[in-house]
């Protein structure tokens, strides 16, 4: 393992801790304005990123001032790295730009047979087109709340039985639910699960693990409550002193969940996630166990079209009703703040159908190419794999996030962009840096973490309030994370604290 360099690490503890606590006063929490040139600021810069403990790594980094055009500082800014989550900046600057912030997915309920009174002879067809948001996260952590007003709609249709099954039509989307180039030990994280078509709950099941007594088993329940998901119960209670250690593994293929490790008295609960096989399917067994206690008694089977023996064609289905999702311009915010995998996967999937008539990743780049050649970006030159930035496969470089930035500021859609970013010291990814600094507050910038890579790419004011564009991202270090998020914290900090002589 390489060492570090725990001189410099002091040297920068000694630094930030000046930037939070300064000595001279003990009221003002930030020190006071640097005046500088644009060469002085350039240096010192430069300063801060010949860190010896990042010598077998690389930085790339484009600062430039979004009035005049100057650069504040260049490093390696045509070089192609792994952005990680930055991606999600290019999905959703495409995304507002190809679809427009009011754009709602939709999900059709309609059905294939003949209406008897209050009974359904034949299937309810459920057919969706990728949205990200039947979940609790819009409905007060009410996860059911969608199924239950779909429902309530089939009741006041006057439906109180379907003699038939359920149908998830998912064929707006392809079958292919992770990215390439994705991890194979991420299958089971929440943060890899899987697109489609149709989606609940972020394509996960909630896991809420409590202690028992002293070497006994824990007890573990699942949200939803559904038999789709098989739990094996590993953990068990231990004495305080031994500590919680908790891990989860789905078979692969399978929705078979093994839970293994320890949980202590004083952990009252534990919660953790584990992703499920075939969504779609999971969304109808969830749906049928809602109407039932709806009242709505379904005979039939829950099942993905996919699984239809022998295959029908349901593209003739009568239509009952059509549920809309929250704007574009909230998602977003849930993609760029939480830096969450699945609503951009969903993003760019959407894109390649809306756009290409077929929701695959594949189809959802192509449609983003010609909005990256209109801002200036030309697209032959970056590899895109994915919408969520977690594949390795992803390079691009610090200028072309630079030129999307400077595209999007001056775009009439450049505020939902910004309030969809996470905001330094305040919410999202950044909620927890550069607090008690002329930063916070003034940051809006997306984070990107995979392994051996940080990315941190927005906007700040500098103490001129001057707006700059900045892309700041490390590739191929072996030191912790944290040694790179202080950096890009000591160069945001620099530049709020700038004021021109």
């Amino acid at each position: 393992m390489k060492s570090i360099n725990i001189k410099f690490i002091a040297v920068s503890l000694f630094i930030l801790s000046n930037f939070i606590f300064p000595q001279e006063s003990k009221i003002d929490t930030v020190p006071r304005y640097s005046y500088g040139t644009i060469n002085e600021l350039w240096q010192q810069i430069d300063d801060i990123f010949n860190d010896p403990n990042f010598n077998n790594g690389h930085w790339g980094v484009v600062i430039q001032s979004l009035v005049t055009g100057e650069y504040f500082y260049k490093k390696n800014e045509n070089k192609l790295f792994v952005p990680a989550s930055n991606l999600k900046l290019f999905t959703t600057a495409a995304g507002l730009n190809l679809l427009g912030s009011d754009y709602r997915f939709k999900t059709e309920i309609g059905y294939k047979g003949n209406l008897d009174g209050p009974i359904l002879k034949g299937d309810l067809i459920v057919r969706g087109y990728g949205d990200p948001t039947i979940s609790g996260r819009f409905f007060n952590q009410d996860m059911l709340k969608v199924y239950n007003d779909w429902a309530d709609s089939l009741i006041e249709l006057g439906i109180d039985e379907i003699q038939g099954n359920l149908i998830g039509d998912d064929n707006a989307f392809d079958d292919v639910g992770l990215g390439k180039g994705w991890a194979w030990d991420y299958e089971t994280d929440w943060y890899a699960a899987p697109a489609s078509a149709i989606s609940f709950n972020d394509n996960c099941i909630d896991i809420l693990i409590k202690p028992t007594r002293i070497g006994q088993k824990a007890e573990i329940s699942i949200l939803p409550d559904s038999k789709y998901i098989v739990i094996f119960n590993n953990v068990l209670t231990v004495p305080d002193d031994s500590g919680s250690s908790i891990k989860v593994y789905r078979e692969r293929g399978t929705n078979i969940v093994n839970i293994y490790g320890t949980i202590t008295p004083k952990t009252k609960q534990y919660k953790t996630y584990s992703t499920v096989n075939n969504p779609t399917q999971f969304s109808m067994v969830v749906l049928k166990d809602v109407l039932n206690k709806k009242g709505i008694k379904v005979s039939g089977f829950a099942l993905d079209i996919d699984d239809v023996s022998p295959t029908k064609d349901y593209s003739d289905a009568f239509s009952l009703f059509t549920h809309y999702s929250p704007q574009l311009s909230e998602i977003l915010k849930v993609i760029n703040k939480s830096s969450h995998n699945f609503f951009a996967e969903q993003l760019i999937k959407v894109i390649g159908y809306e756009i290409e008539n077929y929701g695959t990743i594949s189809n959802g780049v192509e449609a983003c190419e010609d909005i990256f050649n209109d801002m200036g970006i030309n697209a032959d030159n970056i590899s895109i794999f994915d919408g969520s930035g977690l594949s390795r496969m992803n390079m691009v470089t610090p200028n072309q996030i630079i030129t999307l930035l400077n595209y999007m500021y001056r775009s009439d859609d450049f505020q939902y962009f910004y309030n969809s970013l996470p905001i330094a010291g305040i919410d999202g990814t950044l909620a927890n840096r550069m607090r008690k600094t002329r930063a916070q507050n003034n940051v809006r910038a997306k984070t990107g973490f995979v392994y051996s890579v940080r990315a941190l790419s927005g906007y700040i004011f500098t103490g001129d309030k001057e707006p700059v564009a900045f892309s700041i991202i490390a590739n191929n270090f072996t030191v912790p994370v944290v040694l790179a998020d202080n950096i890009q914290d000591l160069v945001c900090n620099r530049l709020a604290n700038f004021k021109r002589k």
